[in-house]
This record gives structure tokens, C-alpha cells and sequence, in this order.
């Protein structure tokens, strides 16, 4: 046939990892039409962004749930949902990949039932369930047990799924969130391979799998990693990962079969760096980011998934999800990447970082061995502590122009970008009515069931978690009876507890008084007159209202303010409205800042606000920061908003000026 390669490169050429993106909004329905519109695109595997209600163990009708339905991914609060969200997908042909970690066990029972009902077997699944719940007490905060009931929950899962659904990887270790908290190359690999042996030792040390077949055990283990804009040194840091998950299987675990060795890993590139000055520029980052898990086939990704160029302003569109699917698609499809053995074989440039890389995360693996492993360094706050540091030491060079971010602190004269042009900003912007529907089909779903087996699969569920058994099979009974998602949540706090994770930020440092800048010595210098006027310490409360659990923001500003010499109160993630207006009238604070990122922030600020004048606090100034649109920003503004932030305003040095001098003001004026 006339153009078709008959080049023995091309008949070598590798098949191309799974190609995926990242996807889930407003209801199960509309879900399930933007996945079946993906894969008639191209796309070759699911994975699904799950709502924060979900996450965390709520129903959509729960007060905590208010104003996050549907917000950063789909709400799943029964089987109905699942069934919904699956519609017309055939499950067998499918690998679906599910961002899901607290309640991994849930959802992952929910998928079981909802293939069960397609009339399939169990064996015929294949796909991933992240179930990685250590991380959360570090970067994404949707815990809901203390770890050594989660540690737990991830056993269980994995112990189930190695006999029942085989093709299955029952926990992926997650260090793409440990990243976006600040990690450093070093603490990435570090961290993740210490929660990697904290879960394979309790899976030893369960009695749930024979010896023999803790090999295969093993190799079911995946990863999901991050890769940054610094894509010779990711590169470096994915083959140090290959090389050094190698060598723990082997001396730690005595694992001889080199396939049940291999590390097996998945990828969504990082978000973090997207920008919102200049977004058009994120197609060029997300694409070199790519790079760093392609280019190397020795560590080369089996799953990708590209975040949208636009992300820094709010939910992609369709048409943003396919730009980033043809990324993979022509990276994949029409380069020669796929045709060659690996390219950085021999390469002494190479081999030097990589081994740089891997002696160094020896040495902090160790130092969290010492400790007593993962959980330990979780409880004692010690790694939470170092990413609260490495993250304050990347804002600080990009503050002082250390660290290039092109359109954000150099190169920031811009045309206009007619990709935002449109009415629409450049973004979708989630449905208002989604969460009322998803609440009235809540209420449909609890009165057509059947009550009383609902009572029974809950007894059995809190009967196994009390007594020791694996709670997978109860869960699954428990979907196929009705039970809600935050019914089964409800019936393991009842058993486990709730916990609050170590905030990271009471022993983390930033700049020494020496090397501070001369911004923030400025600001120290007018937080100690504002004090002095006031008679009194000036006090900031930071609050993180709703289920949003990712706190880097909320983290740094809390940082730089208590260095900045205000007194900062800042209790962590997931609190409510009544509780932080609570909290700042007991502690008598001056300013509220909220950092809000899940896109629940009208909602929020407004009850926040609500709540302050009803307690005699509508003097005292609110701000907030976020992912915050314009318009969005302009409403809270009007509404008595003192101000706010966006990804924009990446100076905190600068934001706590704006903030001593909002205070000085509403201070003078309520005098």
C-alpha cells in the first residue's frame, strides 16, 4: 500500500501507554456523556474525578456538602449513581482508573455491583483504584480515619482484590500530590516509597495473604507520579524510581521474579505550575512535562493523563480535554518516540543525576525508617513539616525572581489571548442546578429502597470493621442494598473515629531575619505599628471552610504572616462556617483570610459572611483566595469582600501588605 512503513523500526514500534484525561462534573449523566465522547475521540482508558462529598464519605445533601456538589468531579452517592455514570460503557473492554483514597473501598464496591448488574464476573475487571489514604494527611487533606485504620482499609482492598479481581491494581501510591504540596525530587521519591512499605508490610503482617503469594501481591502495586517543568531532572527522578522500587522488592521483600518487580506507574502531569497570567503558555509546560515519563522507555508511563491549558481558571471544557488527548495522541502516533530502545542507555549525564537522586532519597527513606516508618512521620508531623519548608522555598525564589515563571514574574508584557476571549471566559462554568438534582434524586434513591436490608448490609459492615474481618465484601452487599455513600462512611466513624492530621506549619521556618526580604522587613515594620495602635498583637485567622482539602495556600500565607509577625490562628482543613466564625470570635482576630479551591467559594464566603454579621463580626475584614473568576470575584467584591486573590497575585510578601493595610483602615474606622 503506497505510504505505509516498511521499516523494521516500525514493526518494532512499542504499543503507546494508556491514554486518559481526567474527568468528571456536575451529575453521573453528564459524566457519562463527556466519557463516552472522550473515548469516541481516541481516548483508551477512564479516569474519574470524583466530587469532594464523595471523597470525604458525605452525601450531597449533607450541610458539610453544600456548595461542593459536582464541583471538581461527579457525586456518586449510591449505586444508582455508579449504574448512571457507566451507562452504555461496556465495563470488560474498559480500564477505568479511580481517583478515589478514603473511601476507596466504597467506590470501588460500587463498581463492583455496577458490573455485577451488567451481568459480568469480577475477574473480568481491569483497571486501578488509587486507594492511597497515607498521602492524604500531607497534600490532599480527604481523609476521614486516623492512618492506622486507613492503613487498614488499604489492606483490605488490596487482600480482596488479588484473588477476586486479579487484573486489577488495588492501590496506586500516589506522589503526584506530595509534589503540588511542595516536594522536592528527593522527597517525592522518599515519601512515596515509604508509604509504598508501610503498605506491603501490613499486607505481610495481616495473616489476609499466603506467602506464596505475596509475589504476585507485589506486582499488582502501582504508582501515580508528577512530573514537572524541570524535565531532565523528572526523567532522572522516574528512572532512580524504576531502579530503586527494584532494589526494595528484591533485598526487602526477597520478590526473584523481575515482572513481579517491575514499577508500574501512571502520570498526570503537574497543575501546579500552570499559570493564570498568560494560559495559553501551560500548552507548551504540559507538553514538556509529558516528555519526562515518554521519552525514557526504561521508565516510560503505562497510563497518561494532561491536564487542560486552562485549568488555572477554572473547569475545562470538552473541547480543552481533546486538546490535551491530541497531545498524547500525536506524541504517540506521529512522532518516532515509540520506535526506538531506550535512548539514555550509556548516557553518563544521565546515569550521574539518576544516581544522585536515588542516594539521596536512601538517606531521607532511612530517616523515616528510623522513625518507624510512614505513619509514624505522619503522626509526628515530621514530613508534613519538610513539604510545608520546600514549598515556601519555591514561592520565595519565585518572589525574588530566582525562579523564572514566564508571565507571571518576567516576560509579563502580553497581547490579549483570544483563546479567553469568548463569553464564556475560557472555562465551563459548573451547572447551578446539578447539586438541587442531584439531592432530589438522593431523596428518590432512600425512598424506593428497601429499608430493612439496608439496616442489615450496614450491621454487617460496622460488624466486620469492629471485629477484624475484611470489610470489601460487606461494602459490596451494602451498595447492592442501597446504602449511600455517607451511610457507609457514618457506620466506619462510628468504629474508627475521625481524625485532624498535623497542619505542618507551627515548626516550618522560612527565610532566617537575616535573609529575609526587604518586602517582608517593610511589612513586619507596619504590623508592628498597626499592633502597637491596636494596644495588641494583630491577628489573622486562616480559614479553609467546605471539604477542600488542598491547603499549600492556606499553609504559606498562615507561614509568611506568623514571619511577617502577625499571630496566626489556623486549625487546617474542612471546617465550617459556624466553625471558623466561631473560632474568630473566641480568639478576638482582626482580619479572616479563606482559601477556597474547589470552586464552592460564592457559596462559602457568602455563608462566612452571613454568620460574621449575625455574631457582631461584620467589622472585622474578610478576604479570600482561590481559583476565582472574574465575575465570581467582582460578586464577592460588591458584596463586602476587602479583597481578593487569585493565582495571579503569586507575591504572599505582597498580599500581607494589602492585608496590614485593609486592617489599619476597617481598625481606624470602627474607632
Amino acid at each position: 500500500m503506497a505510504g505505509e512503513d516498511k521499516t523494521p523500526e516500525a514493526a518494532k514500534r512499542d504499543r503507546p501507554w494508556l491514554i486518559r484525561t481526567y474527568a468528571g462534573h456536575s451529575t453521573a449523566a453528564a459524566s457519562n456523556a463527556l466519557y463516552r465522547k472522550n473515548l469516541a475521540r481516541g481516548q483508551t482508558g477512564l479516569s474519574v474525578a470524583f466530587d469532594l462529598p464523595t471523597q470525604t464519605g458525605y452525601d450531597s445533601d449533607h450541610p458539610l456538602a453544600r456548595g461542593e456538589v459536582g464541583k471538581v468531579g461527579v457525586p456518586v452517592s449510591h449505586l444508582g449513581d455508579m449504574e448512571r455514570l457507566f451507562a452504555e460503557i461496556p465495563l470488560e473492554r474498559m480500564n477505568t482508573s479511580m481517583t478515589i483514597n478514603a473511601t476507596a473501598p466504597w467506590l470501588l464496591a460500587l463498581y463492583i455491583a455496577c458490573a455485577e448488574k451488567q451481568g459480568l464476573k469480577r475477574d473480568q475487571l481491569s483497571g486501578t483504584v488509587q486507594n492511597d489514604i497515607i498521602k492524604e494527611y500531607l497534600s490532599r487533606g480527604t481523609y476521614i480515619f486516623p492512618p492506622q485504620p486507613s492503613l487498614r482499609l488499604i489492606t483490605d482492598i488490596i487482600a480482596f482484590a488479588y484473588r477476586e479481581i486479579p487484573k486489577w491494581n488495588p492501590t496506586n501510591v500516589c506522589s503526584y500530590h506530595l509534589q503540588e504540596a511542595g516536594a522536592t525530587p528527593v522527597q517525592e521519591l522518599a515519601y512515596a516509597l515509604a508509604i509504598a512499605i508501610a503498605v506491603l508490610d501490613s499486607i505481610r503482617d495481616s495473616g489476609q495473604v499466603p506467602e506464596e503469594d505475596f509475589p504476585r501481591v507485589v506486582g499488582r502495586v502501582s504508582f501515580f507520579v508528577n512530573a514537572g517543568l524541570r524535565f531532565v531532572t523528572e526523567l532522572c527522578k522516574m528512572r532512580a524510581f524504576t531502579q530503586l522500587w527494584d532494589e526494595i522488592c528484591l533485598d526487602r521483600y526477597g520478590i526473584e521474579e523481575p515482572k513481579f518487580r517491575r514499577f508500574r506507574y501512571g502520570v498526570q502531569v503537574n497543575s501546579l505550575g500552570l499559570t493564570e497570567q498568560q494560559p495559553e503558555n501551560n500548552v507548551y509546560r504540559i507538553l514538556l512535562e509529558t516528555l519526562a515519563v515518554t521519552l525514557s522507555k526504561d521508565a516510560r508511563a503505562r497510563a497518561v493523563q494532561l491536564p487542560a491549558w486552562n485549568e488555572a481558571l477554572g473547569l475545562p471544557r470538552p473541547w480543552d480535554q481533546q486538546w490535551s488527548l491530541r497531545l498524547q495522541q500525536i506524541l504517540a502516533f506521529e512522532t518516532d518516540l515509540l520506535e526506538y530502545e531506550d535512548i539514555f542507555e550509556g548516557s553518563t549525564v544521565i546515569a550521574a543525576k539518576v544516581e544522585d537522586l536515588k542516594a539521596e532519597a536512601r538517606a531521607e527513606l532511612a530517616t523515616i525508617e528510623e522513625m518507624g516508618g510512614a505513619i509514624a512521620a505522619v503522626e509526628n508531623a515530621y514530613m508534613k513539616e519538610r513539604l510545608v519548608e520546600s514549598a515556601a522555598r519555591r514561592l520565595e525564589a519565585i518572589e525574588a525572581g530566582e525562579q523564572i515563571v514566564v508571565g507571571v514574574n518576567a516576560y509579563q508584557e502580553s497581547e490579549p489571548s483570544p483563546l479567553t476571549e469568548g463569553g464564556d471566559g475560557g472555562f465551563m462554568a459548573p451547572d447551578p442546578a446539578a447539586e438541587a438534582e442531584q439531592i432530589e434524586n438522593l431523596a428518590a434513591w432512600r425512598k424506593a429502597r428497601d429499608a430493612q436490608a439496608v439496616e442489615t448490609a450496614l450491621a454487617a459492615l460496622e460488624a466486620a470493621a469492629r471485629d477484624g474481618g475484611n470489610i470489601m465484601e460487606p461494602s459490596i452487599a451494602c451498595a447492592h442494598a442501597g446504602v449511600t455513600t455517607g451511610e457507609w462512611a457514618e457506620a466506619l466513624r462510628r468504629i474508627f473515629g475521625e481524625y485532624r492530621a498535623p497542619t505542618g506549619v507551627g515548626a516550618s521556618t522560612s527565610l532566617p531575619p537575616d535573609e529575609e526580604s526587604d518586602g517582608l522587613a517593610g511589612v513586619r515594620e507596619r504590623v508592628e505599628a498597626v499592633s502597637r495602635r491596636l494596644g495588641r498583637r494583630l491577628k489573622m485567622l486562616v480559614g479553609k471552610p467546605g471539604l477542600d482539602g488542598h491547603s499549600n495556600g492556606a499553609e504559606q500565607i498562615a507561614v509568611r504572616a506568623r514571619d511577617a509577625g502577625f499571630e496566626v490562628v489556623y486549625e487546617g482543613i474542612r471546617l465550617t462556617p459556624a466553625q471558623i466564625v466561631g473560632a474568630a470570635l473566641e480568639e478576638g482576630v482582626h482580619v479572616i483570610g479563606l482559601s477556597i479551591l474547589s470552586g464552592s467559594h460564592v457559596a462559602l464566603v457568602s455563608e462566612v459572611q452571613q454568620r460574621m454579621d449575625k455574631a457582631g463580626l461584620g467589622r472585622v475584614p474578610l478576604v479570600a483566595g482561590g481559583i476565582i473568576p472574574p465575575e465570581d470575584e467582582a460578586a464577592l467584591k460588591a458584596a463586602g469582600i476587602a479583597a481578593v486573590y487569585t493565582p495571579k497575585d503569586y507575591d504572599l510578601t505582597a498580599i500581607l501588605a494589602d492585608i496590614v493595610e485593609i486592617v489599619d483602615r476597617a481598625t481606624q474606622e470602627a474607632a
